[in-house]
C-alpha cells in the first residue's frame, strides 16, 4: 500500500522522474481496501485515547453519519482520531453482512447479483478509509501514527481476506468462464475480468496449506510495509542540522536563511538556523552552502535513513519483504515477484522493463560522466582542492548552470508565487477542456493550509471538488501526491469525485508568499494532472474509476500535463513578479529553454539506478537471507554507477518499493514519460490547445479510468503505439538508430 509518493527532485535541476509517494496515495489501493472482510482487531497498544473510545456509541460517530457538508464532503471539523477505530470496526461489520448476502444467495451467479453487488458492498468503509489514510499522510499526529500501526494492517488484511474467499471466487469464476455469452458491455466485461484476476492473484485458487501460507505472508507483508514507512518517517522528521554560527551559512540565499531561522525558532532554538531532511530545506542547502563538511553531513544523513543500526533500521524488513514476496509469487506459479507484478502492467514482462531501462541507462551514464568532468573543471577553476563527491553535485551544478545560463534561482522564484502558479494550472485546464475552478469556503478542511475548489465543466455542470494542500509542515509526509476522498462512479446514482493535491512547498514568510522554484512549478502541474485524471473520470463502476489503472499507465496523465508548465505561451499568462507584477521576460524564458536539458545525465542516472535496483531485488528467484547493503553495492557495481551519484533512493529509504505499492514498478515513471513525450507531440503538431486533440485525450484516456486496456486507450488517443525517440530527444539523449534510419523502441510488448 502506498501512502503517498516522495517527490525528490533537485531544486533548480530539471528532473521529471518522480517518486511514490511514498506519499501520493496510490489511488488503486483504495478500492481494494474498501472490500476487506476480516474483523477489526483492536490492539491493546493502540493508544490510551483510542482504546478508551472503542465503545463510543455508533450514533455519536460522525464518520458513520450521513455527511451533510456541501457535496457530501468529509466533515473534518467533527472528526477526531478517537472516531476511526470504532467506525472502521462497524463499517467492516456492515460490509461483512453485504458480502454474506452475496455468498449465501441461492440464485445462480449473475453480473448483477455478484459483480455489481461486490461493487456496492462496504459503502461506509469506502467513505471512511480514504479519510483516515489521507490524514495519516497529510496531517498526521503521534496518535494517528500509533493508530495507523494497527489500522492499516487491518485494512490491508481485509483486502487479502476477500480475495482468498472461496465462495465469492466460485461465483466470480463461473461468470468469468461465461463472459462472452453474458451480453456484457465493454466496461462490464473489463470489470468482471479484473475481479477474476484479483481473486486469482489474491490466492483464491490456492488450497490447504498453500492458501494459509499465502494469507499469512500477506498479513506479515502489510505489517512490514507499515513499519518500514514509520521508520522512514521517523528518521526523516527527527533529524535536524542546527547551525549556530552565521558564517557557516555562506552562499545560502536570504529566503533560505530566513526559513531556516524560523524552523529553528519553531524547534526551540531561536537565534540559530535549522535544516532538515525535507526537500525544501535539504536541497537548497546542498545547492548553495559553501561549507562542504556540512553539505556532506546533511547528504549522508539523508542517504542513511533506515540504515543506522537503531530501532528504525530497515535492513531486516527489506530482507523479509523480498523473501515473502518471492514466496507468494511462486505459490501463484510465477518464477519471481517481478513476473507476478508485471503480468498486470503495460510492460507485461521483466525483460521488457529491463530492455527499456538499459536502453536509456547507457546514454544517461555517459552523459553523467561528462557532467561529472565538467563539475570537476568548475571546482578546479575555483581553486577548490577536492575531487567531486556525491554531496558536491548540486553545489557545483548550480555554479556551472550559472556560468552557462546565468539563471539566478532565487531571482527566478520571484515570478512564481504559489497562488499564481495554481491559477496558471487552472487556466490550462480551462483552455483545454473549459473547466473552471471556484473557491468554496463552506466546505470543511482538515488544516488551515487547505483550500477547496468546486470544479465545473464547460457547460456549468458540477464535475467534482479539488482540495489543495501545498505547504510543508510537521505531520505531513515528504513529497507530493494526489489522493481521492471519493472516486467517481455511476452505479448507484451519480457519485462525483473529491480529490486532494498535496505538496511540500516552502511556506509563506511574513509578507512574502510561497515562492516556487521552476521545479516546484512542474511538480504542481504534475500533481494537478493526477487530480484531473480523477476529476474527469466518467465510468459506471467504482473499481475502474479515476486512477485505478496499471501502475505504468497511471503516471501518463500527470506527466503529460507537466509539459504545459514549460511552454512560453503558458508561462507568460501566469508568471509575474510577486512585487512588481512584471510578466516574466523573454530573456528569462530563453534561459529556461537553454537550460532544459542541463544535468539530465545526472537526473536520468539517479532515477534509473533506483528503478533497476527495484527490478533486481524482485527478479530474484531464491533471495534467501539477502544482505540489502551488499546487494545494493553489487548491483551498482555491475551497472557501473559512478561514485559521484547515489541512486535516487537507497534500499533502506526506498518507500515506493518497500513501504508502498511500487515494488517491481518504480520503472513506471520513465515508462510513462515515454508515453507523455510521445503523447505531447500530438499537441506540438496540432497546437498546444487544439480542441480536437484535447477532446481525444479526455475521452480516450482521462475519462476511461481502468475500464479499457491502457495501450488500446493510448492508441485511440494517439493513433499508434508510443515510441521512445521523443523521450530521448527531450532528455538530450541520442536515440539508438537502426539500419532504416528510424529510432528503435516502443513501450508495447515488443519494447526494444
Amino acid at each position: 500500500m502506498a501512502l503517498g509518493l516522495d517527490e525528490v527532485r533537485p531544486q533548480g535541476l530539471k528532473s521529471d522522474f518522480r517518486g511514490p509517494a511514498m506519499q501520493r496515495i496510490v489511488l488503486s489501493t483504495f478500492f481494494a481496501l474498501m472490500l476487506g472482510t476480516a474483523p477489526f482487531r483492536a490492539h491493546a497498544d493502540a493508544t490510551a485515547s483510542t482504546a478508551s473510545h472503542l465503545d463510543l456509541p455508533i450514533s455519536g460517530n460522525p464518520l458513520l453519519h450521513a455527511w451533510t457538508a456541501p457535496f457530501n464532503a468529509p466533515p473534518f471539523e467533527q472528526i477526531d482520531v478517537m472516531h476511526f477505530a470504532p467506525a472502521v470496526e462497524e463499517a467492516i461489520r456492515r460490509q461483512q453482512e453485504d458480502l454474506q448476502r452475496i455468498r449465501s444467495q441461492s440464485a445462480k451467479p449473475s453480473f448483477s447479483n455478484t459483480i455489481e453487488a461486490l461493487e456496492l458492498a462496504g459503502r461506509d468503509l469506502r467513505r471512511i478509509a480514504p479519510v483516515f489514510m489521507n490524514l495519516y499522510s497529510a496531517n498526521s499526529t503521534p496518535e494517528l501514527q500509533k493508530l495507523g500501526a494497527t489500522l492499516l494492517p487491518t485494512l490491508m488484511s481485509n483486502q487479502a481476506t476477500l480475495f482468498v474467499d472461496s465462495a465469492l471466487f466460485s461465483r466470480v469464476k463461473s461468470l468469468y468462464l461465461q463472459r462472452d455469452i453474458l451480453g456484457l458491455n465493454d466496461e462490464q466485461k473489463r470489470v468482471l475480468e479484473r475481479y477474476y484476476t484479483q481473486f486469482v492473484r489474491g490466492g483464491a485458487g490456492l488450497e490447504g496449506a498453500e492458501r494459509a501460507r499465502f494469507k499469512t505472508n500477506v498479513d506479515r507483508l502489510a505489517q512490514l510495509a507499515v513499519q518500514f514507512n514509520q521508520n522512514l518517517l521517523g528518521e526523516t522528521n527527527h533529524y535536524v542540522l542546527f547551525i549556530a554560527d552565521r558564517e557557516e551559512l555562506q552562499g545560502l540565499p536570504d529566503d533560505v536563511i530566513a526559513t531556516a531561522a524560523e524552523t529553528a525558532k519553531m524547534r526551540g532554538k531561536e537565534g540559530q538556523w535549522a535544516f532538515t531532511l525535507q526537500t525544501p530545506s535539504r536541497l537548497p542547502f546542498l545547492t548553495y552552502a559553501r561549507n562542504r563538511g556540512l553539505r556532506e553531513t546533511l547528504f549522508k544523513a539523508y542517504v542513511a535513513r533506515g540504515n543506522n543500526g537503531n530501532t528504525a533500521d530497515n535492513n531486516t524488513i527489506i530482507r523479509e519483504t523480498v523473501r515473502l514476496r518471492t514466496e507468494n509469487a511462486q505459490l501463484l506459479g510465477h518464477p519471481t515477484f517481478a513476473h507476478f507484478t508485471l503480468t498486470e502492467n503495460m510492460a507485461k514482462t521483466p525483460d521488457n522493463v529491463e530492455r527499456l531501462l538499459m536502453q536509456l541507462w547507457t546514454p544517461a551514464l555517459d552523459n553523467a560522466k561528462r557532467e561529472r568532468d565538467a563539475l570537476q573543471q568548475v571546482a578546479d577553476a575555483a581553486g577548490d582542492n577536492l575531487q567531486i563527491a556525491a554531496w558536491d553535485w548540486w553545489y557545483y551544478s548550480e555554479k556551472l548552470r550559472q556560468q552557462r545560463y546565468a539563471i539566478d534561482e532565487s531571482a527566478l522564484k520571484a515570478y512564481f508565487p504559489m497562488p499564481a502558479v495554481r491559477a496558471g494550472a487552472f487556466d490550462v485546464a480551462h483552455r483545454l477542456w473549459g473547466l473552471s475552478f471556484t473557491p468554496r469556503n463552506d466546505v470543511p478542511v482538515y488544516h488551515p493550509d487547505v483550500e477547496v475548489f468546486e470544479v465545473h465543466n464547460a457547460d456549468g455542470s458540477h464535475l467534482g471538488l479539488l482540495y489543495t494542500d501545498y505547504y510543508v509542515r510537521d505531520g505531513k509526509r515528504p513529497g507530493a501526491w494526489a489522493s481521492p476522498y471519493r472516486l467517481q462512479s455511476a452505479l448507484d446514482g451519480i457519485t462525483t469525485p473529491i480529490i486532494v493535491n498535496v505538496c511540500n512547498f516552502a511556506r509563506p514568510t511574513g509578507d512574502t508568499p510561497s515562492l516556487l522554484s521552476f521545479d516546484d512549478v512542474s511538480t504542481l502541474f504534475y500533481e494537478f494532472g493526477h487530480a484531473l485524471h480523477g476529476l474527469m473520470s466518467n465510468v459506471t463502476y467504482p473499481s475502474v474509476g479515476g486512477t485505478q489503472v496499471p501502475r505504468d499507465f497511471v503516471e501518463f496523465p500527470s506527466q503529460v500535463m507537466e509539459n504545459w508548465a514549460a511552454q512560453r505561451e503558458v508561462l507568460q499568462r501566469f508568471a509575474r513578479h510577486y512585487q512588481s507584477g512584471e510578466v516574466i521576460s523573454g530573456e528569462w524564458l530563453d534561459k529556461l529553454d537553454a537550460a532544459a536539458r542541463f544535468n539530465q545525465g545526472f537526473a536520468a542516472t539517479e532515477y534509473l539506478s533506483a528503478a533497476l535496483l527495484d527490478m533486481r531485488y524482485h527478479m530474484l528467484s531464491e533471495p534467501g537471507e539477502i544482505d540489502p547493503q551488499a546487494f545494493e553495492k553489487k548491483t551498482m557495481r555491475e551497472l557501473g554507477l559512478i561514485d559521484q551519484i547515489a541512486p535516487r533512493y537507497t534500499s533502506t529509504n526506498f518507500g515506493h518499493v518497500f513501504g508502498g505499492g511500487y515494488a517491481s514498478g518504480y520503472y513506471a515513471y520513465i515508462w510513462a514519460e515515454v508515453l507523455d513525450a510521445d503523447g505531447f507531440q500530438a499537441f506540438r503538431q496540432a497546437g498546444l490547445f487544439d480542441s480536437d486533440t484535447a477532446t481525444r485525450l479526455r475521452n480516450e484516456v482521462f475519462s476511461r479510468g481502468g475500464s479499457v486496456d491502457p495501450m488500446a486507450a493510448y492508441r485511440r488517443f494517439r493513433g499508434s503505439e508510443p515510441k521512445v525517440d521523443a523521450l530521448l530527444e527531450k532528455r538530450g539523449l541520442q536515440p539508438i538508430i537502426d539500419d532504416s534510419g528510424e529510432a528503435k523502441g516502443t513501450v508495447g510488448n515488443e519494447t526494444s
